[in-house]
């Protein structure tokens, strides 16, 4: 007697096609405009924002973790310098490319006051509608912005979100009397 025995052997494969992927992509800017002492406009600057790791990790933690959460930001100015560089591993205790400069009366950093975020693609939230107003009482240069969540001028804790050096021509001056009007725009895009 043969035994015989059958197998059978089942293969397969799948091959995975391009797909639709959804990205999501934040970006900012900050915007400034020095008026003199009658009200006159003596230079505008515009400048995209690098939101930094910890502003990053704040923006996940307080949304999906439901983590601790606070809706007070404050605008601060930095200085001049031969190359202001923001870095992603900047934070309010260390940032090495850097240096605020407070040539302003107003007791602390000014707030940013900002409206319901926008039902739209992108989604944008700007304090556009009331800037941050500093005003300026001494000769000074300004090199850029930044975002916190501290309101303490030269404090060095919170929240630092982003920062941004005035693109070209770079650094302005202001003087006393100035008034320097600083906007900040959000904005996620789904694409």
């Amino acid at each position: 007697m043969n035994n015989s025995k059958a197998a059978d052997l089942v293969s397969g494969s799948m091959v995975m096609g391009a797909r639709e992927q959804d990205t999501a992509t934040a970006r900012g800017f900050y915007v400034m405009e020095c008026f003199d002492a009658d009200g006159k406009l003596k230079w505008t600057a515009q400048s995209k924002n690098l939101v930094v790791n910890v502003g990053l990790k704040d923006m996940c933690d307080k949304y999906f973790m439901g983590a601790a959460y606070t809706a007070a930001w404050f605008i601060g100015v930095y200085g001049a310098g031969a190359s202001n560089n923001p870095a992603a591993t900047d934070t309010m205790a260390a940032h090495a490319g850097w240096t605020e400069e407070v040539p302003y009366s107003n007791a602390t950093r000014v707030a940013a006051t900002f409206v319901a975020a926008t039902a739209a693609n992108p989604s944008v939230i700007t304090n556009s509608a009331a800037p941050a107003v500093f005003n300026i009482n001494a000769v000074g240069v300004v090199g850029g912005a930044f975002l916190t969540s501290n309101n303490v001028k030269g404090g060095t804790t919170g929240i630092l979100f982003s920062a941004s050096d005035l693109q070209a021509p770079g650094d302005r001056n202001v003087a006393n009397g100035d008034v320097l009007n600083v906007t900040y725009r959000f904005e996620l895009t789904a694409t």
